[in-house]
């Protein structure tokens, strides 16, 4: 794509027209961007998923940190990754921005590029959205519909004594991503993407709705020890994890991995966390993605960590949590 850098970002319908002209309209939608509302095609026998999801400059990302793909594909990532915490299927995506006037037109475009491009791969169609003047700094705010079979969708409230916990993939690599950006060091997007470009678990997702083995199940967006209360609460149960069983991540391009309170509790790792009936034949891989086991859920009520030494402590959620932080 070829970029023309503009002193401003356009104007509403320039822009607008600008963005329809990058977007591509995927079965599923029967109108989108050039009418008041978007249409929808729902499957019979379906129910729709609906997400929403802010992105705001200075609290989920940085412009001196983030390059403008990382932070359009994050902003879809962040809904893409609640319709896979449920087994669904997106189907379009609605976006609201709210620019500063000083924004360049650069910067939008390589933002499309980075959201449109993971909008085609899932092919979920722009089908809507608003555009607005911001004060001061850089707002989006993303809405994804979705679709799932009636009454198939995967809960945080059915989790049971006895099911154990599994997760995807390897937890606390976007979070010491973070933490480095945050000490002042420069780093690759290549070399970490976890962080920049975390990747949604849709197919693991709707293949454990399909075969029927996730019991429960949340996106690991706020972090493990906090995403894992948000089951225990909803479905009033307990857990005990294990801390020698949870998969932590590699740093960049080195054999360490991040420290075991990284894995616990950063965030932004777009993982699932489910539940299984112990007598469920659970993969070791799904969509080439590893799946660990690492705990139980419990009878009775709050978290416990059985951790490296082998001793029993209570785990409290230390992961993220607005106006709290």
């Amino acid at each position: 794509m070829l970029y023309i850098d503009f002193v401003l970002p356009l104007q509403e319908k320039a822009l607008i027209a600008r963005i329809r002209r990058q977007s591509r309209v995927w079965p599923g939608t029967a109108s989108g961007i050039g009418d008041d509302c978007a249409a929808l095609r729902i499957p019979q026998k379906h129910e729709i998923l609906l997400t929403t999801d802010f992105s705001l400059e200075g609290i989920h990302f940085r412009r001196k940190w983030h390059g403008p793909e990382s932070v359009g594909h994050r902003c879809l990532t962040r809904g893409l990754s609640d319709i896979a915490a449920m087994g669904g299927k997106p189907l379009a995506a609605f976006l609201s921005l709210a620019l500063p006037k000083d924004l360049p037109q650069k910067w939008v475009d390589r933002f499309f590029s980075g959201f449109l491009g993971l909008a085609d791969r899932y092919k979920v169609t722009l089908a809507g959205g608003d555009v607005a003047l911001s004060p001061s700094g850089i707002l989006a705010d993303i809405v994804v519909a979705g679709e799932v079979p009636r009454g198939q969708a995967v809960l945080r409230s059915t989790a049971r004594p006895g099911d154990l916990l599994y997760v995807t993939g390897e937890l606390g690599g976007s979070a010491d991503t973070l933490h480095r950006l945050m000490r002042g060091q420069k780093l690759n997007s290549k070399n970490h993407p976890r962080h920049f470009f975390p990747e949604p678990r849709l197919k693991v997702g709707k293949f454990l709705r399909e075969k029927q083995l996730a019991t429960a199940m949340i996106d690991l967006s706020d972090g493990l020890s906090t995403d894992l209360a948000h089951i225990c609460e909803e479905s009033r149960v307990g857990a005990t994890l294990f801390a020698l069983a949870i998969p932590r991540a590699g740093i960049g391009e080195s054999d360490k991995i991040v420290s075991l309170d990284l894995a616990l509790h950063g965030g932004e790792d777009y993982e699932l966390l489910f539940t299984a009936r112990p007598n469920a034949k659970i993969p070791r891989s799904i969509a080439g993605v590893p799946i660990t086991q690492i705990g139980q859920i419990t009878r009775l009520r709050g978290m416990v960590l059985v951790n490296e030494k082998n001793k029993r402590v209570a785990l409290k959620p230390q992961g993220w949590e607005h106006f709290n932080n």
